[in-house]
């Protein structure tokens, strides 16, 4: 049998293809060489996110008291510190959300107390942590520490995930665990590759129609948990559950087909199939359970003993089923139908919610937190200070070329970066309009920056050019053109590049102010509104 592999850049070709989107047979190229490199540059830009989050992080506060959503969930994590490990909800009734994140905002809280820093604290360092991760992921699908780094750039300067990393509210605990998830992924996908390249190697491919089977797939597994725990702390999670299995299905049939099984689709049916849905449906069930370890512990839980009372008997087609698990369906229930009845046509509006369709490009944001009496420090005789979860435009408003971009590469190049990007991205936006009469706002959307942020990356690095893979060392004329553009469009590559990267971080820069509630001016304030959407 020839082997394919695939086309290496050379001065003739002039670094065309630097990697083939979908090889006849993968090349053993499986990531970047220049750890070294690699681990400075990502921790570099980490500790300039981490700045950037724990900057200030306690304030502002409502009078020494959470502001905005954080009014539910910094309570309720100190709820679980002090009362046995369970939260309630005096104001609803009921607890609305798994108990993750509040688990999460529990932990900064046993460290510095019920204050700011002590309900953010661990917001802040998870929405650091996403962009470690994302800079690695990037890097690992590119293999390209210079585009990785754009990808840092890019989620450092977001609006919506700062905004989300100083906040005592949910969504970052879960784009942590989405993003992480997807990490796994990404590294599963060269792991089964690396494995069946040296069954390639041995000869063995032939043995089965359906191919070798892979063993056990630590990284798989270790996505599971992590949607597990997305699961435990927005019921949202399941949409990234359902994505991430086709996700990795697909990438197994294309591992099967890359080296020439016979029966690459029944191969994955028979050899892939069953695990994966253990790994990453059966697992996250069964973590999700798990968070609730203390609900199951604790003798006041809400809905704890519900089974055999007036809600609900002990007969029935489910009664063979643990009173603690139908205790926990029905609890459940009861707040799936909270949730249903949080709609528009039943008389619930907010002046701030938005609709999925306003969400790539952030037409309408998300104001936490506005002061205007007593505030001082603008140089003016009035200030105000605001926090408003907004993208930054020169992110968010290139969204849907971006997209469209991405769906172009992955239709007609068969491109797999732009492809799971998409598959990560549509999870976290495409659901939301099965129930569009609920109410909807835009922190909603946090998850989908980590994959905006990937895609205008990726966009980037091909209008940067091809480069030789990061850490492949070159001699003599070969070594040259690595650092000479080798034409005048790679130069204009450069220089759009690094003009875009200027343009985000000024703008950001700008929004400074009213992501963080920096004293400023009525007029400074409203020159940063720049759409009727804004106000």
């Amino acid at each position: 049998m020839t082997q394919v592999t695939e086309t290496r850049p050379t001065a003739q070709n002039n670094g065309a293809a630097l990697s083939s989107p979908a090889p006849l047979k993968p090349s053993l190229d499986l990531g970047p060489t220049d750890r070294m490199r690699g681990w400075v540059v990502t921790l570099v830009l980490t500790a300039i996110a981490a700045f950037t989050r724990f900057l200030m992080l306690g304030y502002p506060t409502d009078g020494k008291t959470p502001v905005f959503d954080e009014k539910h969930y910094a309570p309720q994590g100190w709820q679980i510190l002090t009362g046995g490990g369970v939260e309630d909800n005096p104001g609803y009734g009921l607890v609305v959300h798994p108990p993750v994140g509040k688990q999460m905002i529990a932990f900064g809280e046993a460290i510095f107390g019920y204050n700011g820093w002590g309900w953010r604290f661990t917001a802040a360092l998870c929405g650091t942590i996403v962009v470690l991760l994302v800079i690695r992921i990037v890097r690992r699908m590119t293999r390209s520490t210079l585009v990785g780094a754009f990808a840092g750039i890019l989620l450092i300067a977001d609006g919506v995930t700062f905004v989300s990393s100083r906040i005592g509210m949910l969504d970052i605990f879960q784009t942590l665990f989405v993003v992480a998830a997807f990490g796994c992924l990404i590294v599963d996908r060269d792991d089964i590759r690396a494995r069946m390249a040296k069954v390639d190697a041995e000869g063995r491919m032939g043995d089965s129609p359906y191919g070798p089977r892979l063993g056990v797939r630590w990284w798989r597994f270790g996505a599971g948990v992590l949607l597990g725990l997305a699961c435990g702390t927005k019921w949202s999670g399941l949409y990234f559950v359902v994505a991430f299995t086709a996700l990795s299905l697909a990438f197994d049939v294309a591992a099967r087909r890359g080296y020439r099984v016979r029966l690459p689709w029944q191969g994955t049916a028979v050899r892939d199939l069953g695990p994966t849905v253990y790994a990453l449906a059966v697992v996250p069930v069964l973590v999700y359970l798990a968070t609730f370890w203390a609900w199951f512990a604790n003798e006041t839980s809400y809905d704890r003993w519900v089974v055999g009372g007036s809600k609900l008997g002990r007969d029935g087609m489910f009664s063979w089923v643990p009173d603690a698990l139908r205790s926990l369906w029905y609890y459940g229930s009861e707040v799936l139908t909270f949730h249903e009845g949080l709609t528009n046509s039943a008389g619930n509006h907010h002046p701030w919610e938005s609709k999925p369709w306003t969400w790539p490009m952030g037409l309408r944001p998300m104001l936490y937190y506005y002061a205007d009496t007593n505030v001082t420090g603008c140089g003016q005789s009035q200030c105000v200070k605001a926090i408003m979860l907004i993208g930054t435009p020169a992110i968010w408003w290139v969204a849907l070329p971006v997209l469209a971009w991405a769906l172009w590469r992955t239709a007609v190049r068969r491109d797999w970066r732009y492809a799971t990007v998409l598959v990560g991205y549509g999870a976290g936006l495409l659901p939301w309009f099965l129930s569009l009469d609920r109410q909807m706002y835009f922190f909603y959307a946090v998850p989908l920056a980590p994959f905006l942020a990937m895609g205008v990356a990726l966009v980037l690095g091909d209008i940067l050019g091809h480069a030789v893979p990061s850490g492949r060392r070159l001699s003599g004329a070969a070594a040259w053109q690595r650092f000479t553009p080798t034409s005048e469009r790679q130069g204009l590559g450069l220089l759009i590049v690094c003009l875009y990267l200027a343009v985000v971080i000024a703008n950001f820069i700008w929004l400074w102010p009213i992501l963080t509630a920096y004293p400023i001016t009525p007029g400074d304030w409203h020159d940063r509104l720049w759409l009727p959407s804004w106000r």
